[in-house]
This record gives structure tokens, sequence and C-alpha cells, in this order.
């Protein structure tokens, strides 16, 4: 008799999945099944995760496609039945969704554009911190039972602590790069607030197309770009001063060894996933193509592997143009900052042979929400010390 075939191991462990490193969608679809067996009424399972920063609940996971647009995200603040659930601190039962039928919020109206009946929605916290919500949705009216909300709890705690884990990881490991970036910081000082437009600004640009329906953009890529894309310049750290805060143009030699950044940077993500055991973590990949690629151009011109159109992954062609936009925008000793209207300008016409033309118009038909990321991450401080535009 086998080890296999002993009444000792008859049981199969249905959620064994969740031991390995299978992608979260397919572990959230794992317990989606595994709850059916127990409780047959819920027809989707969603989180959605929250941003103190712009108070914006953004949808990160789900375990059907019955999510309405790919990408839906609404500030807290303009969903008063969701601000409830947090100003309370409690889950929340809704039986007849009816009763939110005539409610105009984003929230109100997925809901009833997907036809959903009933809901029972658990707030998130790690460390007491407020961070997002599980949703069960149901497409039928009064099914959400006592009984059945009993199971759904373990379920709900389940699920946070799942993506609790990955979210962890995935900000470990830009935790680990942004502290080598701070070191690039006092080497090559770009205010704190460059760093947090162009992650939104990438993240604008990324929902647009996303929602499109046309580029390989859920809402967890979408996250993991907002993640990622300040991480871009993390090779800087290896160009030496004379490069870097040269204030004058660069010599082609010093081009060369500045392009240097991009391979380098390549090389700093991988030793710094290896030695957090981070190798496998999903969504790597991201941080990789945009620390590479970030300087590639459509027409094959750039730099370091001559990528062309389509061959330049489509977060390293988001980041170009956020990074872009932003130096444009940006007050600097060797610069005034353009206008927002001038800068769209020069971006429609780099759009031509350098960057992406969906990723420009994605900025640009987002004028009011490039205008208040602006607003909320302003520089505080004066320009750094003067230092050549070639060591952007």
């Amino acid at each position: 008799m086998t080890p296999e075939s002993s009444p000792l191991f008859s049981h199969e462990d249905p959620l064994s999945l969740l031991n390995t490193s299978a992608p979260l969608q397919r572990k959230l679809r794992a317990i989606h099944e595994n709850l059916a067996r127990a409780v047959d009424v819920v027809d989707r399972i969603a989180v959605a995760t929250y941003d103190h920063d712009t108070d914006i609940v953004t949808t990160y996971v789900a375990s059907t496609a019955r999510d309405g647009p790919v990408y839906y995200d609404a500030k807290l603040s303009e969903s008063p039945s969701l601000a409830e659930i947090v100003a309370l601190g409690r889950p929340r039962l809704v039986n007849n969704l009816e009763l939110f039928r005539r409610g105009a919020h984003a929230h109100t109206r997925l809901i009833r554009e997907v036809g959903f009946l009933a809901s029972y929605t658990m707030p998130m916290y790690q460390n007491e911190v407020f961070w997002g919500f599980i949703f069960f949705n149901s497409l039928q009216a009064d099914s959400f039972t006592p009984e059945r909300l009993r199971v759904l709890d373990v379920y709900g705690h389940l699920l946070a602590a799942l993506v609790t884990a990955e979210l962890l990881q995935v900000r470990m490991l830009a935790a680990a790069v942004r502290t080598a970036h701070v070191m690039v910081h006092y080497r090559d000082p770009e205010t704190g607030s460059h760093i947090e437009r162009i992650a939104h600004y990438a993240r604008l640009i990324a929902r647009h197309l996303g929602s499109t329906g046309r580029y390989p953009l859920d809402d967890r890529r979408i996250e993991q770009i907002l993640e990622f894309a300040p991480l871009h310049d993390i090779g800087k750290i290896a160009v030496p001063d004379r490069i870097l805060l040269k204030p004058g143009s660069l010599t082609a030699e010093e081009r060369e060894e500045m392009k240097l950044h991009t391979t380098r940077g390549l090389q700093m993500v991988d030793a710094i996933a290896r030695n957090f055991g981070l190798e496998h973590l999903e969504g790597l990949d991201i941080l990789r193509h945009i620390a590479e690629s970030h300087h590639e151009a459509l027409d094959g011109s750039g730099y370091p592997r001559g990528l062309k159109d389509c061959e330049i992954p489509i977060e390293a062609r988001i980041v170009a143009v956020a990074d872009v936009f932003d130096a444009l925008t940006s007050e600097r000793t060797y610069k005034h900052a353009w206008p927002i209207d001038e800068a769209f300008g020069l971006l429609r016409k780099m759009a031509v042979a350098k960057l992406d033309a969906d990723c420009v118009e994605a900025l640009i038909v987002n004028k009011p929400a490039v205008i208040d990321i602006q607003r909320k991450f302003k520089d505080e401080a004066p320009a750094a010390p003067q230092r050549s535009s070639e060591a952007r």
C-alpha cells in the first residue's frame, strides 16, 4: 500500500492550490469553488483596495468576469454606502439591492448594470488600518441568511489574509527597491513629489488603456504599475557622479555610460528579488520591464535593446510618457516648467516616432485628473543643484 492509497491520506485538500505560486486570480477562483459547496448563492467575490493618498477604492481582483467595466474605481468620500462601512468598522449586509437602484455614484451604477440583488461587504484592515473591502455578491435577493453569513465571515478573513500576503510581497519588493532609490535621490536629487506624480500619471494612463479592452491591463496589473513606476531609474545608483551631476551637456561617451542605467537597473531588480526570495512574485515582470525598457522608442532608436513598437512592453511605454510629461512640467534649475497644454503638444509630436500614441492620448483626455495629481503632489522644495537635462 502506497502512502497515497492509505486511509490516513484519503482526504484531498480542495484548497491546496493556496500553497503554490499560482496567480491570485486562480487562488480566488479555487476559494470561490470551495465556498460554493457550502454557500451556493455567491455569484461573485471581489476584493477592492483603498489608496489613502487619493481616497480611491479600486477593484483589485474578482472571482468571475461579472465586473462590468474592466477597471472600477471611485473616491470613498463620494460613495456614502461604502464610507459608512469604514466609519462603523463593521460588515454590511444588503439582502435587497433595490434600495440602491437610484444611487448615482460609481459603485451603485456597477451593481445596477450587472444585476446583483444581494451583497455582503466586509472591510479589511492591516494592523488596524483600513485598506479595502471584500464583496460577496448574489444574483438572488434575500440569499444571505445568518448561517451563510457565518461561513462568509470565515472565508472573508481567509481572503483578506491571502490578498494581504500578496500585497505585502509586492510592497516589500517595491520598498526594497525604493530604499536603493533613496540612495539615488541623494546623488540625483528629485523630489518625492516627482516620484509620486509619475506613479499616479502611470496609473491614470494604464486605467484608461485598460478600459478600452485593447490592452492586457487588469485591475491588479494597473495597481502594480502604480507601485513600480517610480522605480524606473533605480539603475542610476550605478552612474558615476561626474556624469550624473554634470552641469553641462554630456559627451558621446558619457551618454553611453548614462544609458547603462537601464540594464543595471534590471540587474539590481533581479538581485533584490533573489535576495528577498521574491523571484516568483507575480508582477515582477512589470518592474523588470519598467526598469529596463522605459527609454525604448517606437522607431527603434531607444535603448538598451532598440525595441520597436509593440516589442516594448506596455508598462514601459506607459512610464515613458509619464516620465517625459513630468520632466516637461516640472521646474528645474536648468529649465522652467512647461504649461500643461504645451507639454501635451510636444507629447503628441513625440508620439509620431518616440512615444506610444495611445498612452499620450490617455494622459491628455484625462487632463482634469492630471491637474488633480499636480495639485496633490506639488514640489515642496526648490529644484536640485544644477545638472544636465540629459541625466533625466
